[in-house]
């Protein structure tokens, strides 16, 4: 009977033995064509803002994007969900009722920022 990390193992000598093998000769190579003219001062490219830019948005809309609609209450659609429990308050002279289920009604139904009332519009702006 093999063992598994046996095979791993070997696996791992042998990508070991190939990568030294290739430096070793590279290196051996190298050494032997003379001497190397100096090289200068290290200079640093400049940088495109624009592309930067480019680049810091796109990502920032990938790491943004899963928080706008991360489920924010974890106990949504469940007997222990505390905001699926409302209160309705009805006014005198004929106004409408005012309830608590506008706000917590998109929480307890397994939404996330992007689903609050108010904060849902304001989260379009982020990128994502």
């Amino acid at each position: 009977m093999v063992s598994k990390k046996g095979g791993a193992g070997l696996a791992a000598a042998v990508g070991a033995v190939v990568l030294l093998g290739a430096g070793s000769a590279q290196a051996a190579t190298t050494t032997g064509s003379g001497p190397q003219p100096a090289a200068g001062p290290a200079t640093l490219a400049k940088t495109d803002v624009g592309q930067a830019l480019n680049g810091t948005t796109s990502g920032l809309g990938y790491g943004v994007a899963p928080i706008k609609s991360l489920r924010l209450d974890p106990w949504a659609n469940s007997s222990a969900d505390v905001l699926n429990n409302g209160a309705t308050v009805q006014p005198d002279q004929g106004l409408a009722p005012v309830g608590t289920g506008t706000l917590t009604g998109p929480l307890s139904a397994g939404g996330g920022v992007k689903d609050l009332p108010l904060v849902g519009g304001l989260s379009g702006v982020l990128p994502g």
